[in-house]
Formats: C-alpha cells, structure tokens, sequence
C-alpha cells in the first residue's frame, strides 16, 4: 500500500473531506487529560490538525514519506516517519514512552494494519486504565441520487476487482474489523458524524483517482474512468443543477469505533 500512496499522495491530499469539528469534540470528551495524542497513518495531517485544537501535544506518523510531504503543518504536530511495523522499542524512541498517551487515533486507515502488532504498541503507550482509541472510517460519498447511483454501481463492477482484501472492513462500516478494547459507548460502531467537501465535478473525479484501486488498475493499463463513465457521471451530476458552475456538498459517512485500554489489556 506505501507504493500505491506515494503515487497518489497529492490527489490524496487534494481530493479527500474534512472531518467535522464535532467528531473531535466528541472523541475529546472521552479522555479526562489532554496531553499528548498519537494519530497513526496521519497521511496528510487532515485529523492531526484538528486533534491540535484539543491536544497540547499530536504526534503524528505515516510510513509513506510523500504523503508526510504534503501534510498541514501545526506547531503542536510532530510529523514522524516510521516502518509498517513497529517494536516496543522503536514506538518509545519514534513515538512516546510508556503509558504516556491519552489518545490514539486512527482515520480511514486502521484496516491496512497488521492488528496484533499495533494493538500490542497500543497498549503499551495509552495511560491506564482511561487511555482511549479511536478509529474510524467512512463510506461513498453521497452527493444526488442519480450519481451515488452510479457510483454504487462501477465501485462495484468497475473498481471491486481491484480493491484489496481488508477494504472489505469500510465497506462493513468497521463492524466487523476487530477492536479488543473496553467499550465507551454502548453503541459499538457509531454513525452519526458526517465528513463534508465541497466539490466541482473535477474535484469528484480527483477524489476517484486518489482510491487506491484507481491506482492499482492504472498501474496495470486499465483505465477504470473512461469517458463513458466520465460521461455517465457528469449526467449524474447535472441532475440538480447547472454543470459548469455547481459547487456540491459531497457527504460521507462517518464510522466511529471508540474504547478504552483499561486495566486488563
């Protein structure tokens, strides 16, 4: 995935939502100190900057240096490159020493993990027992009927093969991925936050081309947004209001898993 990234990482920062305001509020509200933060796979810093306004401190890490080329830059953020993988002793000297972070977090990327492996450096470094994670993802954009529709449709036929295996947990809305951790809500998986963009039609076609699967398929001479379906989403879109000049408000859904580390992990 590091060598998918690296080629897409300027339509990744271009093209992806913001996260709303509330969404940091609320994860926020769950840990009692507001110290220091480590966003795992911060990617460009969207989450890492909003997660300043809350934390004196966010460590902020990616294994793709390209994508940390193209990160918000914060004084209270500290870009940090790191391996996939990480042992004990290289999560105190990159990242923080022992039981000393009140919030891990993780935006739209926790499924490319090797879980045992981050979980076990989770443990180590949250402060127990009300140290807290937070992961999440979100879904398709939802802009009209006409073009979700069609984007249902080629995510599906179009770009589904060229998908990755653990992109199955997004689209199960991270239900299903595991998370050993104390719940803080009873909800489990939580969907009452929404990411929003604006966009041109070409701001939706560069957030296409930034999907992984997009890369993967160019890499291999197929080019997965023909003018046929360029041409069928453009329809889509005109549907409720004029093409040249429309700005739309793109909504993803947003879901939320968040626990604490206790006393027993």
């Amino acid at each position: 995935m590091a060598k998918l990234f690296i080629k897409q990482a300027e339509q990744y920062a271009a093209g992806r939502p913001t996260y709303p305001a509330k969404l940091f509020e609320y994860i926020a509200s769950k840990t009692p100190v507001h110290d220091l933060v480590w966003d795992v796979g911060t990617g460009t810093g969207q989450a890492a900057h909003s997660l300043a306004a809350h934390y004196t401190t966010v460590i902020a890490t990616d294994t793709s240096p390209k994508q940390l080329d193209f990160a918000t830059k914060h004084p209270n953020i500290h870009y940090r490159h790191t391996p996939p993988t990480m042992s004990i002793a290289e999560v105190e000297q990159i990242v923080a020493p022992q039981g000393s972070v009140d919030l891990v977090t993780v935006a739209q990327a926790l499924h490319w993990f090797d879980l045992p492996s981050f979980y076990k450096n989770v443990r180590w470094v949250l402060k127990k027992p009300h140290g807290i994670i937070a992961v999440w993802c979100y879904t398709l954009p939802e802009v009209n009927n006409a073009i979700d529709a069609v984007l249902r449709r080629i995510y599906t036929t179009n770009f589904g093969p060229y998908w990755e295996a653990p992109r199955r947990f997004i689209d199960e809305e991270y239900k299903t991925i595991e998370f050993p951790f104390e719940s803080v809500d009873e909800e489990g998986t939580i969907t009452v936050f929404a990411a929003e963009k604006e966009m041109k039609f070409e701001d939706y076609l560069t957030y296409l081309r930034s999907w992984s699967s997009y890369q993967t398929a160019k890499g291999l001479g197929v080019e997965l947004l023909s003018n046929e379906v360029i041409e069928e989403l453009e329809k889509g879109w005109k549907e409720d209001g004029d093409m040249e000049n429309d700005i739309k408000v793109a909504k993803f859904p947003i879901h939320l898993k968040i626990g604490k580390v206790g006393n027993n992990n």
